[in-house]
């Protein structure tokens, strides 16, 4: 099994504090093999303002398409009015740490359980995991 899994970050350690598709970078992993690794750091799209993108709409998600490109899942602290349309594309997931490395952790120990809702395509919904 080979997972693709973005964590949102403003500071490359700590996971965005707010919604997950809120933050200035997201931070790739490749989960494979009792294994991860860092794969990329991808800028999110700036809005400047422009109001055709509430947060939820069709539109900010299509606009975020290509941050979002060939993702398994999302990982973050919370989620917005966008879940929906998120779960369209990956898997979201909620943990309740404030690092990434914490998350890591968390995720290795529930790639089955990603995996799992990940292949359930446009039946999917988010999942919530404690540490």
């Amino acid at each position: 099994m080979e997972l693709l899994i973005a964590s949102g970050t403003d500071d490359g350690e700590n996971l965005t504090n707010g919604h997950a598709g809120d933050t200035n970078y997201f931070y790739l992993y490749k989960f494979s093999d009792n294994k991860e690794e860092f794969v990329e750091q991808r800028r999110n799209i700036e809005l400047r303002g422009d109001q055709s993108l509430k947060p939820g709409s069709p539109e900010m998600a299509k606009a975020r398409s290509s941050v979002f490109k060939n993702l398994d899942a999302l990982v973050g602290k919370e989620f917005g009015p966008g879940l929906p349309n998120l779960l369209k594309q990956f898997v979201c997931v909620i943990v309740r740490v404030d690092t990434i490395s914490k998350a890591i952790e968390v995720l290795r120990n529930n790639l089955d359980r990603i995996s799992r809702e990940k292949d359930k395509g446009a039946d999917r919904k988010h999942i919530a995991l404690r540490p």
